[in-house]
């Protein structure tokens, strides 16, 4: 008998998870950072899941979304697009605003939209490989690697967030000088054996952030190295970092604002440059593979709408000769997971991905995802192979009812304010 993929419910669960004091150009990471956990059940009872986002401006088109889901077939994966075209954005909410969660550029509609697209459609896949005995990647087309690697993600970071804030305690120190991120890179070594690493800068003189770099190289020879200051340098700054650590770098990313910037410096320098910025939709592609902006794109299938799509960002790119990897954002284990499905059925991903996973030291999953040798393994269950722990959800859940509202909206300039109350988040660029 044919499993009943008639969808009867949906549940949506926003949650706050705790975070370090991450330093980025925007200004700090709050202790806490909304995510939102999606469920689709089916007739038969089969339960997926998805995570996206937990802004509100994301909960608030996710609940109509949500409403329309409902009878619907589980299969109908194009008709989500549908349904995301007949949910309305209040664009009072959005207009002018720049995604400091993410990080890429103004907000759109559009892209608010396809962030919660991405999060259904994952679940939807994870209920239809359940009921269907296939895990996610075999729905995708296949895979072509067991195992996807991963960089280390490093951060300039404080030892903890501001005095009298409350928050989780960690254990992995202040890193704001090239010792500090030297030191962090060896832990994440340790731990997880992450044979490449990226630093998130921004956030320092650039000089400094050279520096630091230099310092992985000497520390961690032969070890791919890349630079990321989220847009905040001048294209002359740009070329200037490039001249002086370019040949220990395996792609700058995102060094220049926008694609005619990033095409100036493309054009005057042969270091790779990638983006997560300024090619974030399909609309967006035309113009940066024409100027030859940039060489190799981060995909991230919370920007592009699922899993599907990515894989059509990645044979676009295939198709350009532009190298792909993927971006990552605070996220937890389901939206890991998804990553590493899809991740593991793209045959041009020749870099290691990004994951902010190993800093969240809480997740709603039942075991949490281990890297062995600097990869994960591509899980063969049925569906994304994980499954929900629900008490951890259900105490997430809790802090985010708790709250007064303060910690529902990410970001970065408010949590630096905190501690410098002056703090206003700097032009760019910034240097």
């Amino acid at each position: 008998m044919s499993p009943d993929l008639t969808i009867t419910d949906v549940r949506l669960t926003p949650i706050l998870v705790a975070d370090p004091p991450l330093l980025n150009t925007q200004g700090v990471h709050q202790p806490y950072t909304p995510r939102l956990i999606v469920e689709v059940v089916t007739a038969d009872g089969t339960t997926g899941v998805g995570e996206t986002y937990g802004d509100t401006k994301y909960l608030e088109l996710a609940r109509p979304f949500a409403e329309k889901l409902t009878g619907r077939q589980v299969s109908d994966l194009n008709g989500l697009f549908t349904i995301a075209d007949e949910v309305s954005v209040d664009s009072s909410r959005i207009s002018g605003q720049v995604d400091v969660g993410g990080l890429r550029g103004v907000q759109t509609a559009d892209k608010l939209r396809l962030s919660v697209v991405s999060a259904f459609e994952v679940a939807c896949l994870d209920a239809l490989g359940k009921a269907l005995g296939l895990p996610v990647h075999a729905l995708l087309g296949g895979k072509v690697r067991d195992a996807v690697e991963y960089s280390a993600y490093l951060f300039y970071k404080w030892a903890d967030h501001p005095e009298g804030v409350a928050a989780e305690k960690d254990d992995w120190g202040a890193a704001v000088d090239p010792a500090g991120v030297v030191e962090q890179a060896r832990r994440f070594k340790e731990r997880y054996g992450f044979t490449s690493f990226k630093l998130k800068g921004g956030v320092f003189p650039p000089d400094e952030e050279i520096a630091a770099v230099r310092a992985l190289a000497e520390a961690f020879p032969g070890h791919p190295l890349r630079l990321d200051p989220n847009g905040a340098w001048s294209v002359a700054t740009s070329l200037k970092v490039a001249e002086e650590i370019g040949g220990i770098l395996e792609y700058l990313e995102d060094p220049a604002l926008g694609t005619p910037a990033m095409a100036e410096v493309a054009a005057k320098t042969d270091v790779p440059l990638a983006t997560n910025m300024c090619v974030t939709t399909f609309a967006e592609i035309k113009e940066a593979f024409t100027k030859d902006a940039v060489q190799v794109v981060l995909s991230d299938h919370h920007y592009w709408g699922g899993l599907r799509n990515t894989q059509q960002l990645a044979a676009i790119c295939r198709t350009f000769g532009v190298g792909v990897s993927m971006h990552s954002n605070t996220h937890l284990g389901i939206s890991l997971t998804a990553m590493t499905h899809v991740a593991s059925t793209v045959p041009n991903l020749h870099h290691a991905c990004d994951s902010h996973y190993p800093w969240q030291s809480e997740d709603v999953l039942t075991e949490r995802l281990t890297f062995t040798d600097g990869k994960l393994a591509v899980s063969d269950a049925p569906g994304l192979g994980v499954e929900l722990d629900r008490d951890k959800l259900a105490f997430l859940h809790r802090r985010w009812l708790d709250d007064d509202g303060a910690l529902r909206e990410r970001d970065d300039a408010a949590a630096m304010r905190v501690a410098e109350p002056d703090w206003v988040t700097p032009p760019v660029p910034r240097w």
